[in-house]
């Protein structure tokens, strides 16, 4: 009897080793990818700042961020040795900051119009892009520089 009792022990003991070890290898599995998958959204998001913030510096400093705001007319300066350019990106009530950008601009890039850019802000205070975003039709702008459109535009007087 004691020897049928010894194997039925050693069996559940056997299957209880086994699911421990089943159930430790699942929680470290999924431990691992909820690790990989915040890492992931971390990396992809990038936060929107309006000028005014990037230049009373609650933008963070060389960290891939987004910000946007009307292209000042006139302050395109492009190399002419290379695709190197930069432009002063405003809010048109006091806060600008000049953008440096490798490469073509898109298309629909216009002075006096509303962009997004991606990049880093630098320690001088400057904006060093990795992408330009112009808007891609006469309708859309994201919300955030709606309001500096609008003030653009003229008044209609009624006179």
């Amino acid at each position: 009897r004691t020897k049928n009792r010894k194997k039925r022990v050693k069996r559940v003991n056997r299957k209880r080793k086994n699911r421990l070890a089943m159930a430790c290898f699942l929680l470290i599995g999924i431990g691992a990818s909820l690790v990989a998958l915040f890492g992931a959204l971390d990396q992809n998001l990038n936060m929107f700042y309006p000028p005014k913030d990037v230049v009373s510096g609650v933008a963070p400093l060389e960290t891939n961020i987004g910000a946007g705001g009307m292209v000042e007319e006139g302050s395109l300066v492009r190399d002419e040795d290379s695709l190197e350019l930069s432009f002063v990106l405003s809010d048109r009530a006091g806060s600008d900051f000049r953008v440096y950008f490798t490469g073509i601009l898109p298309d629909l890039f216009r002075e006096g119009q509303g962009i997004l850019v991606e990049g880093e802000l630098q320690q001088d205070g400057s904006f060093l892009a990795h992408e330009v975003l112009a808007k891609h039709d006469e309708n859309y702008m994201p919300p955030e520089l709606m309001s500096l459109a609008e003030e653009k535009q003229p008044k209609n007087t009624g006179g």
